[in-house]
């Protein structure tokens, strides 16, 4: 008798559909953020808080209650069956474009928001556009097929950040975890200091790899390869759509929401790998990147909402993999965060409470890592441009 022929073939078939879609479901609640940043919109007054509150509190909350996730998906799992998690992503492009745009044309029109108001809309947009939009543009941009790859451009583009997809794969990847990557935040480094300064560097060091990466293939920058080109026109027709439905004042919301997100971005970046650097080999060499490069988080509903970014130790060791077979690690494999992202991203605003907090950790890591390393010096000099 044949497999179709059986009795239960019929039953087994869904029943194993149903039971990816039901794994994959708490990734999806990230969605939640649309409908609360509409009815802040619509209701005005405290209720433009909604989305704040429920990023930054209730997950951190709902981390308390359901503690760490430390369990780790078989690597063995095919594309097929990754098929919720793939949709997850791709689909929360055309909602947060309709949903972004949506606002600025409501509230632009909106006569009973006033001015502060309108700037909580915005402000909540910019935390749902980051924290969500921003993360998934992370992970599509990793993914090798064009159609991914696009849909981060639009992502970032929709934040004014297009460059961010340069900087990550070309620089940041490369060179996390020394002197050279402006993202790695250094020790004793305040976020309020790490901010404009990774603004700057990573602009100017996204373009010079992709300018280098043409050199070595005997093209100008100006060539019609270089991405720039993709991510100037993006940008442009965002803020071309922005006015269209909102006018000079949607412009500026327009800029305002992704001020915030890249805010949030960086927040997340600072946190991801404050004070932890790889071992200098000598001539510009550095030891490749391991999993102790970066600091873990299990905590569980904080990594539904960032789709396992927090477990950013194994993206670094092995940044091919799609998020939901990220591995996590124990203590003795990597340093690990004592909080999720949000609460941690709110430490790291008030540097005496950060340093308090994690300076003892990155003391305690270099201990146990690299005994041998006592001048420390060299590596925490400030950024250097990566070779051209």
């Amino acid at each position: 008798m044949s497999i179709a022929e059986r009795p239960d073939a019929q039953t087994r078939i869904p029943a194993a559909r149903v039971a990816r879609f039901t794994a994959a479901a708490p990734f999806f609640l990230s969605f939640v953020l649309i409908p609360l940043v509409w009815i802040g919109a619509i209701q005005g007054g405290l209720w433009v808080l909604l989305v704040p509150l429920a990023t930054w509190y209730l997950f951190s909350a709902i981390d308390t209650l359901a503690g760490l996730n430390t369990a780790n998906a078989d690597l063995d799992t095919t594309e097929d069956q990754l098929f919720w998690y793939r949709l997850l992503t791709q689909i929360w492009v055309p909602l947060q474009f309709v949903t972004l745009f949506g606002l600025l044309y409501y509230v632009t029109r909106a006569d009973h928001l006033n001015g502060w108001e309108i700037y909580g809309v915005m402000f909540g947009t910019g935390v749902m556009t980051g924290t969500v939009g921003i993360v998934y543009a992370h992970e599509l941009l990793h993914q090798r097929n064009a159609r991914e790859r696009w849909l981060a451009d639009i992502l970032l583009a929709m934040v004014l950040y297009s460059h961010f997809r340069s900087e990550h794969l070309l620089v940041h990847h490369r060179y996390v975890g020394t002197p050279r990557d402006p993202v790695t935040a250094r020790y004793n480094e305040g976020f309020h200091r790490f901010y404009p300064r990774v603004l700057r560097q990573s602009l100017h060091s996204s373009f010079r790899a992709e300018k280098a990466m043409l050199a070595r293939k005997s093209l100008p920058w100006t060539h019609r390869s270089n991405p720039f080109w993709r991510y100037w026109a993006l940008q442009a027709a965002m803020l071309v759509l922005a006015y269209v439905v909102g006018g000079w004042l949607g412009v500026l919301l327009f800029a305002v929401q992704a001020g915030v997100a890249i805010w949030q971005l960086e927040l997340v970046n600072y946190v991801e790998h404050y004070g932890l650097t790889r071992r200098h080999l000598g001539e510009g060499k550095y030891e490749h990147v391991q999993p102790r490069h970066s600091w873990n988080a299990s905590h569980t509903a904080t990594n539904w909402l960032m789709i396992n970014l927090q477990r950013h130790s194994d993206h670094h060791y092995k940044p091919d993999r799609r998020f939901p077979l990220l591995q996590t690690y124990t203590a003795d494999e990597a340093p690990q965060l004592p909080y999720g992202y949000p609460l941690m991203a709110m430490a790291a605003l008030i540097p005496p409470v950060w340093k308090r907090v994690m300076n003892p950790k990155v003391r305690a890591w270099r201990a146990r890592y690299y005994p041998d390393i006592t001048d420390w010096t060299p590596y925490v000099q400030a950024s250097t441009p990566p070779p051209r």
